[in-house]
């Protein structure tokens, strides 16, 4: 993929502020301290982009990230261990659900989960959630480099079967900070949003 537009869209609360352009989005769900926002960086290769938090849960909103003038990235407010009150975490929950049933251009979802670890309730929860949706999913399982070749494979597989994933479903490890597996991710999101391939010409 390559990346010749950026647009931030903006910050929206409910359907009234969704994007009427009808483009494809790609909804961005994880932990609140999972990595989000320097995946969103990474895969875009602008560290600008998403702001990136030394406290978790700064995402409050649902966040439209315009790419190429062709689809949309949706970064949602993460679930878990953000320091916010429960009232909040339920308003962000709602925010979220409306958002899985109001929006007619929502193609793929990619769920992020911390691969040093085992997929929590929530992360499964979430995934359940999304393919009760009828979602295709990419689970992306970040800091990959903070573990060894075998550690990888152990977790992979760890992962894997926690989840339970389903069909096409793919499990693809990632690291933010070599981003080799960036073009991994982008050739996936690709066979389910042929359109919005860009050519290298």
């Amino acid at each position: 993929m390559i990346i010749k537009s950026i647009e931030f869209y903006g910050s929206v609360v409910n359907p009234k502020g969704y994007p009427a352009d009808h483009l494809p989005q790609i909804i961005l769900a994880g932990r609140s301290n999972v990595g989000k926002s320097s995946f969103i960086n990474a895969m875009l290769n602008n560290h600008k982009v998403a702001r990136v938090a030394k406290t978790p849960g700064k995402t409050r909103l649902l966040n439209f990230f315009k790419i190429n003038q062709k689809f949309y990235f949706v970064d949602v407010p993460g679930y878990g261990y953000a320091n916010v009150s429960k009232s909040q975490m339920d308003q962000f929950q709602d925010m979220i659900e409306t958002y899985l049933v109001k929006s007619q251009d929502l193609a793929l979802a990619i769920l992020l989960v911390d691969m040093r670890h085992n997929p929590t309730a929530d992360d499964i929860q979430m995934y359940t959630y999304l393919k009760n949706r009828g979602l295709p999913v990419l689970v992306v399982m970040t800091k990959s480099d903070k573990l060894s070749g075998n550690g990888k494979a152990n977790q992979k597989q760890l992962i894997s079967k926690t989840m339970g994933l389903i069909g096409t479903d793919k499990l693809i490890p990632f690291s933010s900070v070599t981003k080799a597996e960036a073009p991994i991710v982008w050739s996936h999101i690709e066979t389910f949003l042929p359109t919005i391939k860009e050519s290298t010409e």
